[in-house]
């Protein structure tokens, strides 16, 4: 789905040392394979994004854990963390809400204000960026957007998003 116009439409694979690398099976979570390609979504219409949440008591919703965007031809890309600390990066639609008795409930819902994703729905991919470890796998994503992108990383088992400002 690339348009050819520039080095920002491939994905890049970082190695733990900055160089550029080709993907190999080696880069790939021992656990949980490679998964699908993040590049499809370049040249994609994000059209939703939904998140799945932590509700406890009366406490704030922790997460999001998982992420699903939703493009124009209404495929599911989903982003969580693996148990070996990887980001895994998959072709599945959201799983129904559930209940975790006295430790709480996981919620999806579609994302408003909450992530820095909200800014970005609607808007067309441009480019996006893995970064992996040897022995882990990916451990993160970029993805760009023409206003600026958000930056998926697995950081101790858990989900963060960042904002990434828009680069000239």
């Amino acid at each position: 789905m690339s348009s050819g116009d520039g080095p920002d439409d491939e994905a890049v694979i970082l190695s733990p040392y900055g160089d550029d690398v080709e993907p190999t099976e080696s880069s790939a979570c021992p656990l949980h394979e490679s998964g699908a390609d993040p590049r499809y979504l370049t040249g994609q219409r994000i059209e939703r994004v939904l998140a799945s949440w932590h509700i406890h008591d009366a406490e704030e919703p922790s997460g999001p854990l998982d992420i699903w965007f939703v493009d124009s031809t209404g495929t599911y890309i989903h982003v969580t963390t693996g148990s070996d600390w990887c980001l895994i990066v998959e072709t599945a639609a959201p799983f129904p809400d559930y209940d975790m008795a006295e430790w709480g409930r996981v919620v999806v819902a579609p994302i408003t204000g909450e992530t820095p994703f909200a800014n970005h729905v609607g808007k067309i991919v441009r480019s996006v960026r893995e970064e992996r470890e040897l022995n882990t796998g990916r451990i993160a994503l970029e993805v760009m957007f023409e206003s600026g992108g958000v930056r998926c990383e697995s950081w101790s088992g858990e989900l963060r998003l960042a904002s990434i400002p828009h680069r000239c």
